[in-house]
């Protein structure tokens, strides 16, 4: 089984346009397909505090992961497609390891989602309704090295993808805090703490950060930002 690489420096819903709507009635993000109907709440600020912990020195840092999920290939991308060779939660997942001490774990799936759009979204659909557990390709092999979590994942039909909960459902997060990070369209967040705190009830939950895809290029700032504020960077 895989180990993470240790790195410094490395390291949403399905949109088919017709009259506005994303696959018959969603609204979705890069690197984020769906085939729900939006929620017509209006999106959380990009980032929710849940629990934050103490900023330590820099002798104190604790031992990190960033464990995170991502797609390439065809995205919505500003009502319109296009393809992208880095997925939008990669290129935030490299921000963060150029900034922060990590080691770096990406989740592969077994089955790979298509390249095409519209399957993605319709796998995407079929996973949410039988609360499937998509199968890991290279599974983690131990949580317990670790304190920190950074939890990277598109946003697909208001939620993580399934395999989110796979990676989840794993491993036994007692004790960890969990700093949640986002790429989506419209919905923000979309719950995904909450996700997490249901999930892994013994974990801590920090502040989460959320992106939409379309700027995750442009939101080192955000990200420096949210790193200062959840405690893994002080310089």
């Amino acid at each position: 089984m895989p180990t993470p690489t240790p790195r410094r420096g490395l390291l949403t819903r399905g949109l088919f346009l017709a009259a506005g709507v994303c696959i018959g009635t969603t609204a979705c993000s890069a690197d984020n397909p769906t085939g729900r109907p939006a929620t017509t709440t209006e999106p959380r600020d990009e980032s929710t505090t849940v629990t934050d912990p103490a900023t330590p020195t820099r002798a104190e840092r604790p031992r990190v992961l960033l464990a995170y999920f991502s797609r390439a290939g065809e995205n919505y991308y500003n009502g319109g497609r296009r393809n992208l060779k880095v997925g939008n939660t990669e290129m935030l997942a490299e921000m963060i390891s150029d900034l922060v001490d990590c080691n770096v774990h990406r989740i592969e799936p077994a089955d790979p989602y298509p390249q095409g759009y519209d399957a993605t979204v319709a796998r995407n659909v079929e996973e949410q309704d039988a609360d499937a557990r998509p199968k890991i390709a290279n599974p983690l092999n131990s949580m317990t090295d670790y304190d920190t979590v950074l939890l990277g994942s598109p946003i697909w039909n208001v939620r993580a993808p399934m395999i989110m909960s796979t990676f989840t459902d794993a491993h036994d997060f007692t004790g960890k805090t969990i700093c949640p990070f986002v790429t989506y369209a419209v919905s923000g967040l979309a719950g995904v703490d909450r996700d997490y705190a249901a999930s892994c009830p013994t974990a801590r939950i920090s502040t989460g950060l959320a992106v939409r895809g379309e700027d995750a290029t442009r939101r080192r700032p955000q990200v420096e930002a949210w790193l200062r504020r959840v405690g893994l960077l002080t310089d």
